[in-house]
């Protein structure tokens, strides 16, 4: 893992201009992290049960959230999708369930714990440099899969027989997840291949005689 000085830009600050000020760079986060918890509410929406808990497509958002956004507005991205889905407010988290913080009482409960913990791994992950190829994106976004796992089944033990915990709160997932992860792994270093091209006809056509450049 990098130090914090050596950081590296994540992928929404380069697709994004620049703010300008300590204000607009302060408002431009504070729309990232709203957006990204409306984007993992959404994502909730798509699901269906087996058993206690919901396949949805939350994962795959708390794992973009944290890849896109970095290790910190990734996590508060999430820690803002759980204060609005415990506050009541309806269709916000996984259909189906018990709404408020009942939800988080539930069996699911460690599940959405474990997204905070989850898009603040990612996005250190990808403040790293884990975002730019498609291996290392892969990986990272296994590693925050996996935490998920651990945070939803240490609390899910509290809710079924221990002989059960497996069957019930990885098995029905694991095909939906390896899908998302590979599509997810697959599109991001894309997305910089994209940028990376833009940037190298944009300095190609303001100097002519500039043939490559270093990122």
């Amino acid at each position: 893992m990098r130090t914090i000085s050596q950081i590296q830009p994540v992928f929404i600050d380069i697709l994004l201009p620049r703010a300008e000020t300590k204000m607009q760079a302060m408002a431009k986060d504070i729309v990232l992290v709203l957006s990204f918890s409306l984007l993992t509410a959404l994502s909730a929406q798509v699901s269906f049960w087996m058993g206690p808990v919901p396949i949805t497509g939350q994962t795959f958002a708390v794992l973009i959230s944290g890849i896109l956004l970095g290790s910190i507005r990734g996590a508060f991205s999430q820690v803002i999708y759980l204060l609005i889905g415990i506050s009541g407010v309806p269709f916000w988290f996984a259909a189906g369930g018990v709404p408020g913080i009942a939800r988080l009482m539930g069996p699911t409960g460690g599940y959405l714990i474990g997204f905070i913990f989850t898009a603040f791994i990612v996005g250190r992950l990808a403040e790293a440099g884990w975002s730019r190829t498609v291996k290392k994106a892969i990986i990272a976004m296994l590693v925050g899969n996996i935490v998920i796992y651990i945070f939803g089944l240490s609390w899910l033990v509290k809710f079924i027989p221990p002989e059960r915990l497996l069957i019930v709160g990885i098995y029905p997932f694991i095909i939906g997840d390896l899908f998302k992860i590979l599509l997810a792994g697959s599109i991001l270093p894309f997305g910089w291949r994209l940028i990376q091209k833009v940037r190298v006809d944009e300095l190609h056509s303001s100097s002519p005689s500039l043939r490559s450049v270093n990122e």
